[in-house]
């Protein structure tokens, strides 16, 4: 019995191992009749004022059932100038290049509305929609309604969103100058020679300069005008003297800011949680890719200061904010 028992066992085994050996035959799926249509959104981190939100809106039927012939896109809040529906249907191909087609006119906005109407003969589009952030939207949040439509009457439309639009403030690429353009406005985002100085006094948070001095790794800093022991040499305009507080962040790369591959966003969130009670004000040593938590004298911002990169023999820095109204 035990001798069966174990005959019966190794057969079934033997059964079970051959079925799982075998290849399943592969067949392509049927596709469904009727308009279909999907969307996912391409862009990542906080949706900022002036930026745009990508989407890929796509949408297909069965050649026999007729053919695409116009898709739109409808906001909740009308985009700023530049928003449009790409007229090009896009695929990747082999070398894993995005290639578009032009399948219709340029896309038409009236209010919260983007079309565009199809002149190609096709039944399978990929759209692309780009949404750019007004400042109507700022703090609020925004949804989208995506549709399409076929030569047969059919229709089909999708939900994305709500979306919300961040409250705070970006500006890229502000080139700061050791003696000249080097003092910098939190409230304006924006850097000043002395007279724009003068002019702003109330204004100016931080001053930039580079010393090579012997003994001190001090090179790019950004300094409070109130802090007058680390501004050697220099001669601030009249009414120049706001006390910043600053916190240095080594490790931080915006990738809004940075424009490099790290998957890092500061949101609004970020600035209400900075302590900034023992906080000094000034930072000396700065670096590319180093970044700094600011918070104006009154209280009035907060702003992370990104360095995208300096320049020792011009002594230069570039450099990018986010900043949040806070009161």
């Amino acid at each position: 019995m035990l001798r069966k028992y174990y005959s019966l066992t190794l057969i079934l085994f033997l059964a079970v191992f051959i079925i799982a050996c075998q290849e399943e035959e592969y067949s392509l799926p049927t596709a469904e009749s009727g308009l279909h249509n999907d969307c996912i959104k391409r862009t990542l981190g906080p949706n900022v004022v002036g930026l745009n939100i990508e989407f890929a809106y796509a949408m297909a039927l069965l050649p026999s059932e007729g053919k695409i012939v116009s898709a739109q896109v409808e906001a909740s809040v009308a985009g700023a100038s530049g928003t449009y529906l790409e007229n090009k249907s896009y695929y990747t191909n082999s070398s894993g290049q995005d290639v578009g087609i032009a399948i219709g006119d340029a896309s038409v906005t009236t209010g919260t509305k983007t079309v565009v109407t199809f002149t190609k003969d096709t039944c399978a589009a990929t759209l692309r929609y780009y949404y750019i952030i007004p400042e109507e939207a700022r703090g609020k949040s925004v949804s989208f309604t995506f549709s399409a439509k076929a030569s047969n009457g059919q229709t089909v439309s999708y939900e994305m969103g709500p979306y919300n639009i961040a409250k705070m403030d970006m500006k890229l690429d502000l080139l700061a100058k050791d003696g000249t353009a080097c003092y910098i406005s939190i409230a304006d985002m924006a850097v000043y020679d002395a007279a724009g100085a003068a002019a702003n006094a109330a204004k100016i948070d931080l001053v930039y300069l580079y010393r090579s001095i012997t003994g001190i790794t001090f090179s790019h800093a950004l300094v409070s005008p109130a802090n007058t022991e680390y501004l050697p040499d220099i001669i601030l305009p009249s009414g120049v003297n706001n006390s910043t507080k600053s916190i240095k962040a080594w490790n931080l790369r915006d990738q809004q800011l940075a424009r490099l591959q790290y998957g890092v966003f500061i949101d609004d969130v970020d600035f209400q949680q900075i302590d900034f009670a023992n906080a000094p004000n000034y930072a000396i040593n700065m670096k590319a890719e180093a970044g700094l938590w600011v918070e104006t004298a009154d209280g009035k911002y907060r702003a992370y200061v990104f360095v995208n990169k300096v320049d020792n023999t011009k002594k230069e820095m570039t450099l990018s904010i986010k900043r949040l109204q806070m009161k």
